[in-house]
C-alpha cells in the first residue's frame, strides 16, 4: 500500500514518542501465520489511557498494562492483579494485597507502590478516580504487595470505581507524571508487549505474546478472569482503516482477520463470503453524540445549545452515518435505551425529522451573530466522518457559518483538547460515541459528568446537577436511582451538554477461523482469541 505524505509526517513525529524508548523485548522471531492475528483499527497517535479517553488508546492499554480490579461481561468487579482485598468494619479502609506473579515487561517486579502512584494519577481525571479520591483521606504503601485506601467516610462504590473505566497500573516512575503528560514508555504487566523495533506509527503497530505473564486461573469473562493468550502475535493494521473498502477486499482475501468497523453497505457481500463472519462483540451498542464547546461562541449560549436539540434528525443523520438501518435505533433518554435507569424525562424535543424552524428561532434568540462554528471531521473513521458532513449541511441550511475542519482521529483527539477560540486553533463541535453500557453508570461514565473544566471535552458546567450526580454514589436501590435519574435527566436536557444522535449496534466482522473474540463495550481485548489451523 502507498504510504501518504501525511503518514510520513505522522511517523517522523511520532516515531520519536514511540521508537525513542530502549528496547526492552527485541524482535522475536516471526511467528507462524496461524499464531499471528492482524486487526484492521483506527488511528492509534496517543498511548496513555490517562491522557485520552479515545478508545484506541485504551485497547493499547488493555493489551500491555494491567488492572486492580476488572469487570465481567456483565460489568460487575473482579479482582485481577489483586489476589485478596478486605474493607473494615467501618467500611472506611480498604487493603489490597497484590497476587503472585505480577512482573512489568522489563523484568521488575511489580509493587504496591506503582500501584499507589497509578491510582493517584488516574484519580486527577477519570470521573470514578475523581469521586473516589474527593472521599479519600490518603492511598499508602503498606509494603511492597499491600496498598491501602484510607476514606474520610464511607463508599459504596469502591470497587466499581476501580473495576469499570478504573486506573491501568503503570510503573511508578510513568505514573508519576502529570495526567497531561503522555508516558510514552509502553512497559507494562500485562499479557501483550508493545514491540517497539517493529513499530510503524501511521502503518501498524505490533504486539506479542508476554511470555512472562502469569493469568488468573478462573475463566474469561468480559474483562475480568484469565487473560490467556492462545496468539503469539498480533498487528493493529491503522494504515488500512481509512480506506474501508480496501480494508474489507483484504479481509477477503485472507490479507487480515478481523475488520473493527465493516461499511453498513457491504454487510451483505461479507455476510454471503463463506469465509466471513460478522459478529455484534457489544451487545450494548454505542450511542452517537454531537459534543459542544459550551466555553465559546456560540455554544457558551444555553439557547444555541438547545437550537441542537431540535436541529438533529435522529433517523437521517444515522442513515448518513452508518448507511445499514437494521443496527440502528433513535434514541432519546442520557441515559441510553436500555439501561436500568433509562427514562423519558423531559424528552418533548424529540421529533421525527427534527425541527428545523425550532432551531432556527432558537439560535436567533442566542444572538447568534454568524460566528464560525468549526466541526471536527474524523476523515479516517467514516460513520464520523459522516455524519459531521450532514450535521454541517444542516446548519447551514438554516443560515449557520459551519465549516469542517477534516484530520484524522489522532488530529481530532489532539485539537478537541484545546480551549482555544476557534480562530485560535480551537473547535466548536466534534462527533464521537460512547458505549451504551456506560450511560447507565454516571459515577464512571467519561461523557456523563457537568463538572466544568475538570471535566471531559466540552467542558459543561452546573452545579445542580453535579450534586446529583455525586449523590448517585450513595444511592442504595434501584428505585432510588430511578428517581435520582429523572431529576438528572430534566437537568441534562434543559442545559444540554451534547446532543444525541442514535443508537448503533454494529457488527464486526472476522474471518471464520478468528474465533474467541470477547464481547463488551466499545474495547477489543487481544486475549483469548485464536485462528484454526489451516
Amino acid at each position: 500500500m502507498t504510504i501518504s505524505r501525511r503518514q510520513i509526517i505522522k511517523t517522523g513525529i511520532a516515531a520519536g514518542a514511540v521508537l525513542s524508548i530502549p528496547s526492552v523485548l527485541r524482535a522475536q522471531t516471526s511467528p507462524t501465520p496461524n499464531r499471528t492475528v492482524r486487526m484492521v483499527k483506527g488511528d492509534l497517535s496517543v498511548f496513555d489511557p490517562v491522557v485520552t479517553t479515545a478508545s484506541y488508546t485504551w485497547d493499547h492499554a488493555l493489551a500491555i498494562y494491567d488492572t486492580l480490579f476488572a469487570v465481567d461481561a456483565n460489568l460487575e468487579p473482579h479482582p485481577q492483579m489483586v489476589g485478596k482485598w478486605a474493607v473494615s468494619d467501618d467500611k472506611k479502609t480498604y487493603t489490597f494485597e497484590l497476587r503472585d506473579g505480577l512482573g512489568w515487561h522489563d523484568g521488575a517486579s511489580v509493587t504496591a507502590a506503582d500501584c499507589v502512584a497509578s491510582i493517584r494519577r488516574w484519580g486527577q481525571v477519570a470521573p470514578g478516580g475523581q469521586l473516589l479520591m474527593s472521599r479519600t483521606r490518603d492511598v499508602s504503601k503498606k509494603d511492597d504487595r499491600t496498598f491501602i485506601i484510607t476514606l474520610k467516610e464511607p463508599l459504596g462504590v469502591v470497587l466499581n470505581v476501580l473495576g469499570y473505566l478504573g486506573p491501568f497500573v503503570m510503573r511508578e516512575k510513568d505514573a508519576s507524571l502529570s495526567p497531561t503528560e503522555q508516558v510514552t514508555a509502553n512497559i507494562g504487566s500485562g499479557p501483550f508487549t508493545f514491540n517497539h523495533a517493529l513499530a510503524k506509527p501511521g502503518a501498524n503497530f505490533t504486539y506479542d505474546r508476554n511470555v512472562r505473564y502469569v493469568p488468573r486461573d478462573e475463566p474469561a469473562d468480559g474483562l475480568a478472569g484469565g487473560k490467556i493468550v492462545k496468539v503469539d502475535r498480533v498487528i493493529w493494521e491503522e494504515s488500512l482503516f481509512a480506506d474501508q473498502h480496501t480494508s474489507v477486499a483484504a479481509l477477503q482475501a485472507g490479507e487480515v482477520d478481523f475488520l473493527e468497523s465493516p461499511p453498513g453497505d457491504l454487510l451483505p457481500l461479507i455476510e454471503s463470503d463463506p469465509n466471513l463472519e460478522l459478529e455484534v462483540l457489544n451487545r450494548w451498542g454505542e450511542d452517537m453524540f454531537v459534543r459542544m464547546n459550551c466555553l465559546q461562541k456560540p455554544f457558551d449560549n444555553v439557547k444555541a445549545r438547545q437550537a441542537m436539540l431540535h436541529l438533529v434528525d435522529q433517523e437521517a443523520m444515522m442513515r448518513a452515518a452508518y448507511g445499514n438501518p437494521k443496527y440502528l435505533h433513535t434514541v432519546t433518554s442520557m441515559f441510553g435505551n436500555d439501561t436500568s435507569v433509562s427514562n423519558d424525562e423531559n424528552t418533548g424535543w424529540f421529533k421525527k425529522g427534527g425541527d428545523r424552524e425550532k432551531a432556527t428561532q432558537l439560535f436567533k434568540e442566542a444572538g447568534y451573530a454568524g460566528e464560525k462554528v468549526v466541526i471536527l471531521q474524523p476523515t479516517d473513521w467514516a460513520e464520523g466522518s459522516n455524519a459531521s458532513q450532514f450535521l454541517a449541511a444542516a446548519l447551514r441550511k438554516i443560515g449557520v457559518n459551519a465549516e469542517l475542519a477534516p484530520s484524522d482521529w489522532g488530529g481530532v483527539v489532539a485539537r478537541r483538547a484545546k480551549k482555544d477560540p476557534v480562530e485560535n486553533g480551537g473547535w466548536s463541535i466534534f462527533i464521537s460515541s460512547a458505549p451504551e453500557a456506560s450511560s447507565g453508570e454516571p459515577v464512571t461514565s467519561i461523557t456523563l459528568p457537568m463538572n466544568g473544566e475538570k471535566g471531559w471535552y466540552g467542558w459543561p458546567r452546573n452545579d445542580e446537577y453535579e450534586a446529583l450526580r455525586l449523590k448517585w454514589a450513595d444511592v442504595e436501590t434501584l428505585k432510588e436511582r430511578k428517581a435520582l435519574a429523572r431529576k438528572m435527566q430534566r437537568i441534562w436536557w434543559e442545559y444540554v451538554p451534547q446532543v444525541l444522535v442514535g443508537q448503533a449496534i454494529s457488527p464486526i466482522a472476522r474471518r471464520k477461523i478468528l474465533t474467541g473474540l470477547i464481547g463488551m463495550p466499545t474495547q477489543n481485548p487481544f486475549w483469548n482469541m485464536q485462528k484454526a489451523t489451516a
